[in-house]
């Protein structure tokens, strides 16, 4: 077998594609008569949708259909991205007489141009009757709060009327032994809040009925086999290829409605604001972090309880939260208990964002870690090493290597001059990250011979931007001992590319490889048996390597891929194909050491990120480089949660800040100098030895500068993100020690 493929730094395979401008995304398609789809929104928090009248919006000319909850069937569903049977309640309908937050959907209407259906949507006449909205995670299980969903056909709602759409709890040992145990017990609260996606595309779909009736919907999304499940209950049609960075069923539904409606092709895409109001964001969370020690430094029980809101409806109620508490088992404690409360508000809707629910818990966990070192007068990495757990990873020498690459122990030591007003400090954090299901999350592939020794893979595996084509079709070269060049990857279209998960999570790699690898194996073992006839070698002593088929023991023996797949073909009249699925019973946790060096500024509150270091283990690294793209894209996101990126809801539930000049993300000349370090292992679970790379840098980047800025100038935030007046409001609570300015710093953030 050749080994010129895995491993190395090769060209995107879409990357040509991508630079030049070919069509490459949904927007860029475009069929005959095709009409444009717009929603009306909901201007109110929560109210319920007394009456409603679309005649004018009808009589409109160039309008061909408008939609209310009147016109479609209420069929109870999630639209979250999630292996049936899901998790999470059924409590969305394509369109209710009852709105949520601001941005519901009202109503939908298709029509010839976008001015004109954003006409007929101001000619719709609708009359609310506005509800008392529940806006603050806390007021949503209080006695008495408004019910957000009181309609009796929703199903699996924990507990409706206390809000409540979901509960997680679990428990390892005695969670009560263990602090009694403990001679130390420190116990902290920290808030996360709503970060946006920011995708350069926004939701696009497009939907039609083809020859056959059946309804075909292309759309932007990265979990296109669920989302095929989803609008078939939602709407019932017949449906046909649904092909596509989006875990979610948001706009397909709506989209396949209208054409059914109109029997013509329909086009809807978000704007920028409708992206910020009416798409999805990370989980606000309320955590309540308890650690107890031994005066030796020694971690015997740890607790997060955590309140946290889904917004108007809880696609990913559960699954993300659950990640939550990924954080805890980082540390070998004994005892540990997660208890969650998943709580509907009158906000737009939070849903699956890079990392998955860990970032918000890494940043509780890793926060009060450092704390305790502080107290314990240990270093963090020390203290960090005394706990870690102990498994066969890089993580000890990730923490050796990224520590040297900022110059850790050079770095702690040094004093700040006082009449300075610029205060250095590095941090650290330790995270890791829930990935693929195990048992659960599966996938499949086929591989295709041509007569040129070419193949073709076909895979459900999602592109999102992460390189999945260019990983699996490394993966299948390597396996079938073929260069680069010669794989083509078609990936996701539900009426022939066979079944995935998606991209779910981090499990692309592990999961989605290791189908294609399979498959791989498959289609070479039946290459090598035709190449065993034609060169009358046995099998047991040929290999695949540098686009042929070679005798092990004497090299003048071989025979092209072209010449076997034209043998097969011609002479024993069947084409070589290969099909495999795969499923891990677990799921290999990727880890991630990242280290920050920060600059304050103690005049303006300013935190200014230097040097930001993510060393990572990947297990093996399919494709380094882009690898490394996927760690550095991350660490920024990460810096962006941590610093500036927020949605801000005014006191209506309304998004104030819905655009790119007033929500914050920095731009590449704000960026900390960014240092990627791979420190690769052999992972038994993940094909050729890989596990997950994309998420967990996100992790690390919030903790690591709020335990930097505390290095710095001796202040803890614990609030995201970390503004330039909650530093100065902390500095002022740390010179004077009141309590006064302490509550100041709580209602900055209300």
């Amino acid at each position: 077998m050749n080994n010129a493929v895995v491993g190395e730094n090769l060209r995107k395979v879409e990357g040509v594609k991508l630079v030049t401008g070919r069509p490459s995304f949904t927007d860029d398609f475009s069929l005959p008569r095709m009409l444009i789809g717009k929603i009306l929104p909901s201007p109110h928090a929560h109210a319920r949708i007394k009456r409603i009248d679309a005649r004018k919006a009808r009589a409109l000319a160039g309008v061909h259909v408008v939609l209310t909850w009147q016109d479609v069937p209420r069929v109870p569903h999630t639209t979250a991205g999630q292996a049936w049977l899901e998790p999470s309640p059924y409590d969305t309908y394509l369109l209710d007489n009852k709105v949520r937050f601001v941005g519901d959907r009202v109503a939908a209407v298709a029509a010839e141009t976008r001015a004109i259906a954003e006409e007929a949507c101001r000619l719709i006449e609708v009359e609310y009757e506005v509800l008392p909205p529940v806006l603050q995670i806390e007021d949503a299980i209080k006695s008495g709060a408004p019910v957000i969903h009181d309609e009796p056909d929703s199903t699996g709602i924990h507990n409706a009327a206390r809000n409540i759409a979901c509960h997680i709890f679990k428990e390892l040992g005695d969670i009560k032994e263990g602090f009694r145990q403990a001679d130390l017990i420190f116990e902290r609260e920290y808030r996360t809040h709503r970060q946006q996606h920011c995708p350069i595309e926004p939701h696009v779909s497009v939907a039609w009925i083809d020859p056959d009736n059946r309804l075909v919907i292309r759309s932007s999304t990265q979990v296109p086999f669920h989302t095929r499940r989803q609008v078939q209950c939602a709407i019932k049609p017949c449906i046909g290829g649904g092909f596509g960075d989006k875990h979610e069923m948001l706009l397909e539904d709506i989209t396949g409605a209208l054409a059914l409606a109109t029997r013509r092709p329909v086009k809807i895409e978000y704007t920028r604001a409708e992206e910020f109001i009416m798409a999805r964001s990370r989980h606000p969370q309320i955590l309540r972090m308890r650690i107890g020690v031994k005066l030796d430094g020694t971690i015997v029980a740890s607790e997060m309880k955590v309140i946290v809101t889904t917004g108007a409806y809880g696609g990913h109620a559960s699954t993300v939260q659950s990640n939550t508490g990924r954080a805890l088992p980082l540390y070998r404690a004994p005892h540990m208990r997660f208890d969650c409360d998943v709580v509907y508000t009158n906000t737009p809707v939070a849903g699956a964002f890079r990392g998955s629910g860990c970032p918000q818990g890494s940043f509780a966990q890793e926060t009060l870690v450092d704390e305790i070192a502080e107290e314990l007068n240990m270093d963090p990495i020390e203290f960090r090493k005394k706990n870690l757990i102990r498994l066969s990873c890089g993580l000890p020498e990730c923490l050796e290597r990224g520590a040297k690459a900022i110059g850790w122990k050079e770095k702690r030591k040094v004093v700040n001059d006082e009449s300075n007003p610029l205060k250095r400090g590095v941090g650290m954090a330790v995270t890791t990250q829930a990935g693929a299901i195990g048992g659960l999350d599966w996938g499949c592939a086929m591989i295709k011979m041509a007569e040129d020794g070419s193949f073709h893979v076909f895979t459900g595996a999602a592109d999102v931007g992460g390189g999945a084509d260019s990983v699996l079709s490394q993966i299948a070269a390597e396996t079938l001992g073929v260069t680069l060049d010669k794989i083509t990857i078609t990936s996701v279209d539900t009426d022939f590319t066979p079944f995935d998960v998606g991209a779910c999570g981090s499990g692309g790699t592990v999961i989605s490889g290791g189908a294609v690898k399979k498959a791989a194996e498959a289609t070479r073992d039946r290459i090598l048996a035709v190449a065993s006839k034609m060169l009358e070698v046995p099998v047991d002593k040929l290999e695949c390597r540098d686009n042929k088929v070679v005798s092990k023991t004497s090299s003048d023996r071989s025979v092209t891929m072209s010449k076997v797949a034209v043998w097969a073909m011609y002479k024993e009249k069947f084409q070589i194909l290969g099909t495999a699925s795969h499923f891990n019973t677990d799921s290999p946790p990727p880890f991630c050491v990242t280290l920050a060096e920060v600059e304050v500024d103690t005049e303006t509150g300013q935190i200014k990120v230097l040097n930001l270091v993510s060393a990572v283990d990947p297990g093996k690294a399919i494709n380094p480089k882009q690898a490394e793209g996927q760690v550095e894209g991350a660490a920024a996101q990460g810096m962006g949660y941590a610093l500036t990126e927020e949605m801000v809801l005014d006191e209506t539930g309304r998004v104030v800040n819905p655009n790119f000049l007033d929500y914050k993300m920095f731009g590449p000349q704000e960026l900390a100098c960014l240092k990627t370090i791979l420190v690769e292992t052999d992972e038994p679970l993940g094909p050729y030895g890989a596990r997950s790379i994309s998420e967990v840098p996100v992790n690390g980047p919030a903790p690591a500068i709020a335990n930097a800025v505390f290095h710095a100038c001796g202040i803890r935030l614990r609030r995201l993100p970390m503004r330039p007046e909650d530093v100065l409001i902390a500095l002022r609570a740390k010179a004077s020690s009141s309590s006064g300015a302490l509550e100041e710093l709580e209602l900055a953030h209300a």
